[in-house]
């Protein structure tokens, strides 16, 4: 049914997918596809999106708007599910030799981190070391280290503390908002303000309890 069409799955089993159905076109980064008869959803919230987009579609937003409001979710989000992936785990192959540069470069994301600085570090020739780098993690450096400050910038963004979207900038490496921002944009498809809205709770509401009668 999915043959020579697109798709996306939860971002778990995209690369499992794509592996066993190579004529199926699989996109990780949405929350879910529309090809007409077929329709598919990354996950469980995502399915609910998906079919707040069939009502939408079938009978205006202004039906799929409060249908939203009933299931108390909202009508339309923005960004994919690139926003939700975890942390990347380390492929065994060259992750003993590796792993400490990395978790060293983990910790100064806000420094400079030249490629051919790193080599050195690692006692490797610059092209080595890009070879190796690549088949522990699967990225290029250059890609890592973007994977790795977006990750730094998404977790000081969910803190409870109202850190500026400036000083978060600085600290995972960015170097300014609005570097920090095109990336966010280009890599979570979501500014970095209403990533903030959506998983920090920086004034977490209290709860008092009615006295007893």
């Amino acid at each position: 049914m999915l043959a020579g069409k697109k798709a996306t799955t939860h971002w778990r089993y995209v690369g499992s997918i794509a592996e066993r159905y190579p004529d199926i076109t699989v996109d990780a980064d949405v929350l879910y596809v529309d090809e007409g008869s077929v329709l598919t959803a990354a996950g469980s919230a995502a399915a609910i999106d998906l079919c707040l987009h069939v009502v939408r579609r079938d009978f205006g937003p202004d039906i799929a708007n409060s249908v939203a409001r009933r299931l108390v979710v909202p009508p339309h989000r923005e960004g994919g599910q690139a926003q939700y992936i975890e942390t990347p785990v380390l492929r065994q192959r060259e992750g003993a030799r590796l792993g400490p540069l990395l978790e060293w470069t983990r910790e100064r994301l806000q420094e400079e981190q030249p490629i051919a600085a790193l080599a050195a570090r690692a006692g490797m020739s610059v092209r080595t070391f890009q070879r190796r780098f690549e088949a522990t993690t699967g990225m290029a450096p250059g890609e890592w280290l973007l994977s790795e400050r977006l990750r730094r910038a998404r977790d000081l963004l969910e803190k409870r503390t109202a850190i500026s979207l400036d000083d978060v900038a600085v600290a995972s490496g960015f170097g300014s908002l609005a570097t920090m921002r095109h990336h966010f944009r280009e890599r979570l498809a979501v500014s970095p303000s209403d990533y903030r809205k959506r998983f920090a709770a920086l004034k977490p509401v209290g709860f008092a309890p009615s006295p007893l009668r």
